[in-house]
């Protein structure tokens, strides 16, 4: 959707209404956002955090002496910033367990990546000075992306068996790493994951169910969605009339918005697992896991993919598909359901 904005914005042309539309909804952007200087920002920006990306990594990589260390500098950054996940190398980066700057330099990328535009745009014009403040929609994705990677870093450092032999700082790091891989769906990992424990299993499916945030390039059910129905738990317990975040009132639509995703991703996410259990004799757990992986668009698996039935194969697929496609489907929902709304025979629920 953006790229194509993008090519009809490059040829002058106004971008059709329908597409602002579902753009605007699929990105939660706020209402005063310019939706053609927005496109225009996220190609700049993409481009340029990969440039620099690719850059710092290939120090990295060259130091490493890494075979074509451009080109693995290049594709390592453009799939970091894109939370694809993919590596060049059969292990993924459990070969740079112990290189800092391996684990800062791909986990800023991803961390950039996740967050999304509306966070470094509201950043960008900050520091130019043409605002004073960051929007609700800001302040809602880096709280929740630095709180959901904190408290999966302590967790992880606290209760993984595998890694309490590591020295404090590396122990640290290697947390840090797999709670960030986890919440930003990017899918990388520094140590061998069927080697984990069952809770650390859970912690990261949690994780990945949560995923990234609604602008950026990651999967999940998004930072914002987590917000927003932990603002109605809130509200409701208090028994608040409005929905309220950082002393803002969340509009109706948002919270409808929030509820009719979470509820979509859960239904899918177990309909897929119940398929699973039905094609494959393989341990729930990693059921789940590979299943949750998948609909979250994140890439971790615990190694059954290659053994999986091709129904099974044809399932995850699925998952994929559905969950990188999920946030347009309901944006387009929504866009024609707010056409409609004034229609006599709509039946409100």
């Amino acid at each position: 959707m953006t790229f194509g904005s993008f090519i009809i914005l490059s040829i002058k042309q106004e971008v059709p209404d329908v597409r602002k539309n579902i753009l605007s909804t699929s990105f939660s952007l706020p209402k005063h956002f310019s939706i053609s200087k927005f496109i225009k920002s996220i190609i700049i920006y993409s481009v340029i955090i990969e440039l620099i990306g690719a850059i710092l990594l290939y120090f990295i990589f060259r130091t490493d002496n890494r075979v074509n260390a451009v080109w693995s500098s290049v594709f390592h950054s453009v799939s970091s910033f894109c939370t694809a996940g993919f590596s060049l190398y059969n292990n993924s980066l459990e070969g740079f367990v112990g290189n800092f700057w391996c684990n800062i330099i791909i986990g800023s990328l991803s961390i950039f990546g996740a967050i999304g535009y509306i966070v470094m745009v509201d950043i960008w014009l900050l520091i130019k000075g043409k605002k004073n403040d960051i929007t609700l929609t800001s302040k809602i994705i880096i709280n929740i992306t630095l709180w959901t990677i904190l408290t999966g870093t302590l967790l992880i450092f606290i209760t993984e068996p595998s890694i309490r032999n590591l020295v404090p700082w590396k122990k640290l790091q290697v947390s840090f790493f797999q709670a960030m891989t986890s919440i930003t769906t990017v899918g990388f990992n520094t140590i061998p994951i069927p080697q984990i424990a069952l809770s650390t299993m859970f912690l990261i499916n949690i994780m990945m169910i949560i995923g990234a945030s609604p602008s950026g390039t990651g999967g999940g059910i998004k930072s914002t969605t987590l917000s927003a129905l932990l603002g109605l738990l809130n509200s409701t317990f208090k028994k608040e009339k409005n929905v309220k975040l950082f002393n803002r009132i969340i509009p109706q639509e948002r919270i409808i918005y929030a509820v009719c995703s979470f509820s979509f991703y859960i239904i899918v996410l177990t309909i897929g697992v119940f398929l699973l259990t039905l094609t494959e004799k393989i341990d729930f757990h990693q059921i789940l896991f590979e299943a949750s992986s998948a609909l979250g668009t994140v890439g971790l698996s615990t190694g059954i993919t290659n053994v999986l039935t091709p129904i099974g194969k044809l399932i995850i697929i699925i998952l994929m598909y559905i969950g990188r496609l999920g946030p347009i489907s309901f944006g387009i929902a929504l866009f024609f359901r707010m056409n409609n709304k004034n229609n006599k025979d709509d039946i409100v629920i």
